[in-house]
C-alpha cells in the first residue's frame, strides 16, 4: 500500500511533462505537431518583415514550418529541454533556424527583438504561464503578433482521452493525474485569451484547429506512449509491469472498438490565440 506522499507524487509526475528524448517525442507527437505548425501559422498571419521566435519549440516543428513558409526572416527558436534541442538543431536546413537551450519564463533576448512570436502546446506545462507570456511581450515589437496554441485535452484530444479514460478504469491514480491534466485553466476553452488579456496584450482572437493523428495500427499508437515523453509516457515508465500489462490490453480493445487491429484516424483539437503587442 502507498503512502499518501507517494501517490500525490505519483500524480505529480504523471501530471508533468517529462522532456529527456528528442527522438521519442517526434515519434510520440512531433509527426504531428508538424500538421497543427503550418495551420497554426495560417492562423498567425505574422505580417512584414523582421525575426519569429518559437518559444517551448520542442523538436522544432513551428520554427522549421516559420523558416519553410518565410525563407527570408530570421526564425529562431528556443526549449528548456537540451534533448529536444538537439533534435531540433538536426532538423535544421543548413544553420536555419537557430535553436537556444532557455527557460520561456525568462527569455534571453532584448526588448523588441522579434516582429512576432508562438508558442505551439507548450504554455500548460510551463510553470509560469502568465510570465512566459509577459515575456513573449516584451520580445515582441508593438505591433507584433504572438499566437498560442495548447491542445484541448478533455474535448478534442481523442488518442488521450483513449488512454487516461481507459487506465483510470483500472488504475485510481491514472484517473487523477487525468483530472488534473484535463482541468488545468489553459486546457478549457477561453483559457488563452483570458491569459493573453491578463498579460495585457490586444486585439485577442481565439480559435480552434483540428488536425488528424493516422496510426497505421495499435503498435504505431501504442509503442510512441512508452518513450517516457509528457504525462502519459512518465505515467507508464513509473507503474508496475503487471498493471502496464493490463493497461495495454485494455487500451487496445478501445482502439480496435470491436474491429479488427489495423488503421485508425484520430481527430487532434487545439485551442489558439492570437493578439498583437500593444
Amino acid at each position: 500500500m502507498k503512502t499518501a506522499d507517494q501517490v500525490r507524487d505519483a500524480i505529480a509526475a504523471s501530471s508533468a511533462y517529462v522532456a529527456s528524448d528528442g527522438a521519442a517525442y517526434e515519434w510520440l507527437l512531433g509527426r504531428w505537431t508538424r500538421r497543427l505548425a503550418e495551420a497554426l501559422l495560417t492562423f498567425a498571419d505574422f505580417q512584414g518583415t523582421g525575426d519569429l521566435l518559437d518559444v517551448g519549440c520542442g523538436t522544432g516543428s513551428l520554427a522549421l514550418a516559420m523558416t519553410k513558409r518565410w525563407p527570408e526572416r530570421r526564425v529562431m527558436g528556443i526549449d528548456i529541454a537540451p534533448e529536444y534541442i538537439a533534435f531540433a538543431r538536426s532538423r535544421a536546413i543548413g544553420a536555419l533556424p537557430t535553436f537556444d537551450v532557455g527557460n520561456a519564463t525568462t527569455l534571453p533576448y532584448a526588448d523588441n527583438s522579434f516582429a512576432g512570436c508562438g508558442a505551439q502546446l507548450v504554455l500548460n506545462f510551463v510553470s509560469d504561464p502568465l510570465a512566459a507570456v509577459h515575456e513573449m511581450h516584451r520580445v515582441t515589437r508593438p505591433g507584433g503578433a504572438i499566437v498560442a496554441a495548447v491542445w484541448d485535452f478533455r474535448g478534442g484530444l481523442v488518442y488521450q482521452r483513449i488512454f487516461w479514460d481507459t487506465a483510470a478504469g483500472i488504475d485510481p491514480e491514472a484517473g487523477l493525474a487525468r483530472d488534473r491534466l484535463f482541468s488545468t485553466p489553459l486546457a478549457l476553452p477561453s483559457g488563452l485569451a483570458k491569459l493573453f488579456d491578463q498579460a495585457g496584450l490586444d486585439r485577442i482572437e481565439e480559435s480552434s484547429i483540428t488536425v488528424r493523428m493516422d496510426y497505421a495500427d495499435f503498435a504505431d499508437y501504442w509503442r510512441p506512449l512508452l518513450g517516457g515523453q509528457g504525462p502519459v509516457g512518465s505515467y507508464l515508465v513509473n507503474i508496475q509491469p503487471t498493471l502496464r500489462g493490463r493497461v495495454e490490453q485494455a487500451v487496445k480493445m478501445a482502439y480496435c472498438s470491436g474491429g479488427p487491429d489495423g488503421a485508425r484516424s484520430m481527430a487532434a483539437t487545439a485551442w489558439v490565440v492570437r493578439a498583437v503587442v500593444p
